[in-house]
């Protein structure tokens, strides 16, 4: 059995943030991602998120829908639409030079094709992707040249998203891209069918602030990946950990109203992943290596973040059985922080 609740800390959570929310209308998602060793079904999902009122269930990878077979897609869409939820979907990187890219599911430009179609069978306004991983920063390729590899993949299948009404939404992902980073990529490839899935812990991954990612995101925004983060200072630099909503201090439900009000009517989807530390050694020269570029007005707002965090203990190892109810509970504990955010 799961022997150690974890609801105490957030349960409880900021009541005293409770009045930024109030009146505005945040369009409720989940990512999958969140939840994503439980083993369901597509419809057991969707279930689940009904019950917690999402109107958005983004599926973002193909493992969560389960395959893209043609009536499998149509009898998800259609038992998503008598939920009245939205289905998003996702697939993984596009960029044939990115270390996540897989090339035995083919070429860059067919595998956003597949999804395309799949989108159009589902019902998905758009196609959620990403270009790869913090190790694209720091390879032998320069990240410039993963950004125009990935923006070429894209403009290869501009006539085919626009002719069915579709938009492609590229994630900063993993710690690949900062929000300028993103920017110019969407740019290049064209803002006509490409924006942002903009996810709010991503950006601690690039030592970058959060509401920086946003501000420079935000008029490109199609949907989204929310989650919180603790940064604080150590000997070498900074160090962070994802936290449920409310346990982290970058200010996150500022930025959930700020995302509310700059990118009206866009899903609101948690994918709350909680970690153990990470670490950002950046009083060492050759952590500099991957961010050359990072404006120095940027990075003193992450470092603004660290001065006033606190370090976070390791997480206890967990039986599988364990982990995968805490994996639910933090999510739970997360809606239920975001409903007392909203006064609801």
């Amino acid at each position: 059995m799961y022997r150690r609740s974890f609801l105490t800390t957030a349960a409880a959570a900021p009541l005293v943030a409770a009045q930024q929310l109030r009146g505005l209308n945040v369009r409720l998602g989940i990512d999958l991602f969140s939840i994503r060793s439980q083993n369901w079904t597509p419809f057991e999902y969707l279930d689940y998120c009904a019950k917690w009122g999402a109107k958005v269930v983004h599926f973002s990878e193909i493992r969560f829908i389960g395959n893209l077979e043609k009536d499998h897609l149509k009898r998800v869409g259609e038992y998503a639409r008598k939920l009245d939820i939205e289905v998003e979907i996702g697939m993984r990187s596009i960029c044939p030079t990115s270390t996540l890219f897989d090339p035995k599911q083919g070429t860059g430009e067919e595998q956003i094709s597949r999804m395309i179609d799949a989108a159009v069978t589902v019902g998905s306004p758009i196609v959620r992707a990403f270009l790869g991983s913090s190790l694209d920063r720091v390879g032998k390729i320069p990240l410039e040249q993963h950004i125009e590899n990935a923006a070429k993949v894209l403009r290869g299948v501009r006539s085919k998203a626009m002719d069915n009404g579709k938009k492609i939404a590229i994630e900063n992902h993993s710690g690949d891209m900062q929000g300028r980073e993103l920017k110019s990529l969407i740019e290049q490839a064209g803002k006509d069918f490409v924006g942002a899935c903009l996810d709010s812990g991503n950006p601690c991954w690039t030592v970058e602030d959060p509401h920086v990612t946003l501000e420079h995101l935000a008029p490109y925004v199609l949907t989204s990946h929310v989650r919180d983060s603790m940064v604080w200072r150590t000997s070498e630099g900074a160090a962070m950990q994802w936290t449920r909503l409310g346990e982290g201090n970058v200010g996150i439900a500022e930025w959930i109203k700020k995302y509310v009000e700059l990118c009206p009517g866009k899903a609101m989807s948690l994918e709350i992943i909680v970690t153990n530390t990470r670490a950002f050694p950046y009083l060492q020269p050759k952590f500099w290596d991957a961010y050359r570029k990072q404006p120095a007005w940027e990075f003193a707002r992450f470092a603004a973040i660290a001065d006033k965090g606190k370090p976070m203990a390791e997480h206890p190892k967990l039986s599988q059985p364990e982990s995968i109810a805490k994996e639910k509970e933090d999510l739970e504990v997360s809606l239920n922080w975001l409903k007392a955010l909203q006064g609801t």
